[in-house]
């Protein structure tokens, strides 16, 4: 799954429903690049990169049917956002962005949330390694960087869709 001529760091299938490869960016040192593929019918997508806006109208989707476990879903995002630290060498890089590492961090989520599945288009399982691999990307590139911890407060204050939307494609407020 070559990116700009590029081997990926690491590549991995989650559901049989998505191939996610990690790319080498090039903003900081150790930068990652997040690229997926979903299965479309018998087909895959062209290569995409996950933005903001995606998994946050999926989590929209969810808070509509679940509320309560969609909340409780957002607060562990909101913990886990506290705890994740930026990537400070080439070995960390490789773990930290490999499937069977993060799935280990979020193996009481997976258990606890995966009803929410049947909601919006993406699985818990495909959400919580976005959400992991989106949270290093932004703490790697920018230790100060915020707009997934924006997002995911204003997911939890209820905020109107239009102040969520604005968040999430970056159009101010």
């Amino acid at each position: 799954m070559q990116w700009r001529g590029e081997e990926p760091i690491n590549v991995f299938v989650i559901n049989n429903m998505y191939i996610v490869g990690i790319y080498k960016g090039k903003i900081s040192e150790y930068d990652i690049v997040i690229k997926y593929r979903q299965k479309e019918g018998n087909k895959w997508s062209r290569l995409r990169t996950p933005k903001h806006i995606h998994w946050t109208v999926d989590l929209l989707l969810k808070l509509q049917k679940e509320p309560d476990k969609t909340q409780e879903f957002i607060d562990i995002l909101l913990k886990k956002w506290e705890e994740v630290e930026p990537i400070k060498s080439e070995e960390e890089r490789k773990l930290r962005t490999n499937i069977e590492y993060i799935i280990e961090h979020y193996k009481d989520e997976l258990d606890n949330y995966k009803e929410l599945s049947k909601h919006g288009e993406y699985s818990v399982k495909f959400l919580v390694v976005l959400a992991e691999l989106l949270m290093i990307q932004e703490k790697t590139n920018r230790e100060d960087a915020y707009m997934f911890k924006k997002l995911l407060e204003a997911l939890k204050r209820g905020e109107s869709i239009y102040k969520i939307v604005s968040i999430a494609a970056h159009t101010g407020n």
